[in-house]
């Protein structure tokens, strides 16, 4: 039996789960990676629950956008601007800075084939880079991994999600990432005398898997401390915002500025399912992820750092064009990705503005296939085949 199916399928695996704390299982394998890779590093912001993308790029020259949406539209004198016809939400001057800057790439009308309105679904679309009629069990950045990987592997930080958990996005065949939260609190539980006896266990147990899970706690535990070491050489003096999203950039930041040795960092801020008095939710989450955002690039650029990054921040649907009767939105469809980086190809607007006259069935027609989106920062940034990766070819595009 594979180790992998071991781990998912044994009640060993299962035992298991009374002594590994949960941040620490997702070493399943343990990571070497091609000489020569590259430093580049990909920072993937996720906003959960469906944003809405017309509050937040907002038409407002467009009088169909404000007769669709009486009480929910934003004035246009209170849009911040950024060209003749499209403007950023008022609480958004964090994002407008990082745009005056030259550092920002706005795709418009990001979608996919037969769109699924289903969060969960349509999150798994985006993870795993699937046709909308198409399951797959392992995420795009998890075949990245896959990818990248040759032989025995050695290094197992290659990846790592702020969160307690990790997101299908970063599950491949064989390698995965890491999740963690704190790596101070990593290092701590790593540390507990329980933890470090069962790590100095001989690896050479007589069953193959048994043997396997010690190694796998063993290296766990040196990786905690490789990654509590170098978190701790330079700690960010920024004044980042007190929430938990201003935490988590300011974790991925320090773990950038000290050279960890990590391509792939991957957040998220959710509450953006906005069917209920949208306005006063959406403007704080914006916020939010605006003001943090604008810290985060500050931060990278000071320490000469924003050049090796490019970030991508998505929401896995828009919403409808028309508010409804809540002064809320529903599911929608195509919406705006946003890039940002320090040498973009096409700073600003990339294409064309959404069409809010020629609509399908409500709902704003996507023009940029996200998986073009994918394939670009594959080839262009991670320098990594776009087809093994995404089980597919897509065209790249010119943003980077």
């Amino acid at each position: 039996m594979k180790r992998r199916d071991f781990l998912q399928n044994t009640a060993l695996a299962t035992a298991g789960t009374l002594w590994i704390p949960s941040f620490l299982k997702q070493y399943e394998t343990i990571q070497k990676y091609k000489a020569g890779n590259t430093d580049k590093i990909l920072v993937i912001i996720q906003l959960s629950g469906g944003n809405d993308g017309l509050n937040t790029i907002i038409p407002f020259e467009n009088d169909l956008y404000y007769n669709a949406r009486p009480k929910l539209a934003i004035p246009k004198t209170e849009v911040l601007s950024l060209n003749d016809e499209l403007g950023l939400n008022p609480v958004m001057t964090g994002l407008r800075n990082i745009y005056e800057e030259g550092y920002l790439s706005i795709i418009n009308n990001v979608g996919y084939p037969n769109p699924n309105r289903s969060h969960f679904r349509s999150t798994d679309i985006w993870q795993t880079a699937s046709d909308s009629d198409e399951y797959l069990s392992t995420g795009w950045l998890g075949r990245y991994l896959d990818a990248a990987c040759v032989g025995d592997c050695t290094t197992a930080h290659k990846a790592i999600e702020v969160d307690d958990t990790l997101s299908l996005v970063l599950k491949g065949e064989e390698m995965k990432g890491l999740a963690l939260k704190n790596p101070k609190k990593l290092h701590k539980v790593t540390q507990s005398p329980h933890i470090q006896a069962l790590a100095n266990l001989n690896q050479e147990h007589e069953n193959e898997n048994i043997a396997y899970l010690y190694k796998t706690l063993a290296e766990t535990v040196s990786s905690a401390n490789y990654i509590y070491d170098k978190s701790t050489v330079k700690e960010s003096t920024e004044e980042y915002p007190q929430n938990k999203f201003g935490n988590n950039l300011k974790t991925i930041a320090n773990l950038i500025n000290a050279g960890l040795e990590t391509n792939i960092y991957y957040t998220s801020l959710g509450g953006f399912d906005t069917h209920v008095n949208q306005k006063q939710a959406q403007d704080r989450l914006l916020k939010v992820y605006s003001d943090a955002l604008e810290v985060f690039v500050k931060d990278l650029k000071k320490n000469g750092k924003l050049s090796q990054v490019v970030v991508m921040t998505f929401s896995e649907f828009g919403r409808r064009v028309a508010q409804n009767a809540s002064n809320g939105t529903d599911h929608g469809t195509a919406n705006q990705v946003f890039i940002i980086g320090e040498s973009l190809n096409k700073a600003g607007f990339y294409n064309e503005s959404p069409n809010l006259s020629d609509l399908d069935e409500g709902d704003l027609k996507y023009s940029v296939d996200f998986r073009n989106i994918y394939a670009t920062l594959l080839s262009t940034h991670l320098d990594s085949d776009v087809e093994s990766v995404l089980t597919q070819k897509f065209d790249t595009l010119d943003f980077i």
